[in-house]
């Protein structure tokens, strides 16, 4: 019989995605008789590009994570309200999932992190299986002072985890108080496939000057005064366009790209076999805010990491104060972000000593953990 997996993943933002296209490969590596399907309001391209075998799409929203300005920039009131007017049908919610999941015949249900995979799982009579380095009850709580806050929402959510058999907790972890059977297991991080000298080579970049890449994901980014970043000519800046992203907005004008900038077109690299994780590896700083995914990614291929603030968002304390003992960084204010005044954060990340890299085989671990759920 064919064991079918449904990986419910939040499409807050793309680290949750590209942790779980880890674990699918590795899962499919082990048992590629297994169907995946894939439940998730992330953008199909993501997975398309990553994923080694074929899988089932489904797509749905599976919860409604934080409403985003831009990258680094956060509404809590019209996250908790859009939180509550989904988590407040839940039970129903569940129930039709329930539905799905016994037409599709599924085996087990995986969540990263959304509390609908775990109350579908239950009302289905299936297992099921949490994956995050956060849980939304926790992030919503932090916004209890700042909004008007539903008194139920909290509880809602926490019931439906409550309901996982087990929890696979990564590191850089917050909340997880309502989860029963915790783990915890290394980061999942992919890892680059080329040498840096190799992806240079390829994308015509440099190899005589340091490389910065620019890495705000989904989101988007304001108005950064470019010219004043290359005042002194002492490092390179690499930016990413890909239409998956941001609504296919440019990060900057194609026509008026300043000397000094080198703009990466995502989808033409793929076809030349270069994958993010491989950028990630070739340059020696990405400029970022703070999240697993990028984070994760640095980590395993050793390139250093300047972040700024990200608006209020409770993931935010606790990944600055794993940063240090992660890997190389520096911090930078959003005003000399935008105002292009890299210089000084650029020059402490290059100077910063390396520190021990932590496991990041999280995606086989998890994917085995997956195999005792499979007939």
């Amino acid at each position: 019989m064919i064991n079918t997996v449904v990986f419910y993943i939040s499409g807050h933002g793309f680290g949750h995605a590209s942790r779980q296209i880890g674990v699918i490969n590795a899962l499919l590596a082990a048992r590629s008789d297994t169907r995946v399907v894939i439940r998730t309001s992330t953008p199909r391209p993501l997975f398309d590009r990553s994923i080694a075998a074929p899988f089932l799409w489904e797509p749905e929203e599976p919860d409604t994570g934080v409403v985003q300005v831009d990258s680094v920039t956060v509404d809590p009131a019209a996250s908790i309200r859009r939180a509550w007017d989904f988590h407040a049908t839940l039970d129903d919610r569940a129930a039709r999932e329930a539905v799905f999941l016994r037409r599709l015949g599924a085996t087990l249900v995986v969540g990263d992190i959304p509390p609908l995979a775990f109350a579908a799982a239950a009302a289905a009579e299936l297992p099921s299986v949490a994956i995050g380095n956060f849980t939304w009850d926790w992030i919503y709580a932090y916004y209890q002072d700042d909004t008007p806050f539903p008194p139920r929402l909290l509880p809602v959510i926490e019931t439906a985890y409550q309901q996982a058999d087990i929890t696979l907790r990564l590191p850089m972890a917050g909340g997880f108080g309502a989860m029963t059977t915790v783990v915890d297991v290394p980061l999942i991080a992919r890892h680059a496939q080329h040498t840096a000298t190799e992806t240079r080579r390829l994308l015509g970049l440099p190899n005589d000057l340091p490389l910065v890449l620019l890495s705000f994901g989904r989101y988007g980014l304001g108005t950064i005064n470019w010219d004043a970043i290359f005042a002194d000519g002492a490092f390179g800046v690499v930016i990413t366009y890909d239409p998956v992203e941001s609504g296919a907005v440019q990060p900057i004008p194609v026509d008026t790209v300043p000397s000094g900038i080198y703009r990466i077109d995502i989808p033409r690299i793929e076809t030349l076999g270069v994958a993010y994780e491989d950028l990630v590896a070739a340059v020696d700083i990405v400029l970022t805010k703070p999240g697993y995914g990028i984070i994760a990614e640095c980590v395993a291929n050793d390139t250093a990491l300047i972040y700024t603030s990200r608006g209020k968002f409770a993931e935010y304390t606790v990944l600055v104060d794993a940063l240090p003992r992660l890997l190389r960084c520096a911090y930078i204010t959003q005003e000399d972000l935008f105002a292009g005044s890299w210089t000084t954060a650029v020059d402490k990340a290059l100077r910063c000593p390396g520190v021990p890299r932590p496991a990041t085989n999280g995606a086989q671990v998890v994917a085995d953990s997956l195999l005792a759920y499979l007939r």
